[in-house]
């Protein structure tokens, strides 16, 4: 069933009324992640997570999990080097599912968004950690193309 609403977040607050479809990218190829539209998700925290991840500071390494009751992402290089990120509340009418991730929705429409909030970076680091070690050599060994030093 789809939820009535549905979350976006990201690292800067819009230009003008409505999100804009963009290409998405990931290291990983895929099909799920890398649609041109405005991705959402069903889950808030999710949304916030996906903010701090894309803040500048943060490089394009990055993997989010999803724990007990809670997602976390890590971060491999880098860290946010913002003060507020913005989390947007969007209806969910034109939006359908993007493949196997059973919380993430995609739309190919501009949208504007119901609320946005202002969000302090400071309050969701809970949300984030850096990474191990042996994630690193994990990380290096998957994404042979693109090393971690």
């Amino acid at each position: 069933m789809k939820p009535k609403l549905l979350y976006h977040g990201s690292p800067s607050k819009i230009k003008g009324e409505k999100l804009l479809p963009k290409k998405a990218r990931d290291l990983g190829n895929r099909k799920e992640n890398i649609q041109t539209g405005v991705y959402a998700t069903d889950i808030k925290e999710i949304a916030i997570t996906m903010a701090l991840i894309s803040c500048k500071g943060v490089k394009k390494s990055s993997l989010l999990k999803y724990v007990p009751d809670k997602p976390l992402a890590i971060i491999y290089e880098g860290w946010p080097e913002k003060s507020f990120i913005y989390l947007y509340t969007l209806h969910s009418e034109n939006f359908k599912k993007t493949g196997k991730i059973k919380s993430q929705w995609i739309t190919d429409k501009p949208i504007k968004p119901l609320k946005i909030e202002r969000l302090k970076v400071s309050k969701y680091l809970s949300l984030i950690r850096k990474t191990s070690k042996k994630e690193i050599d994990e990380w290096n060994k998957k994404f042979k193309t693109n090393p971690i030093q």
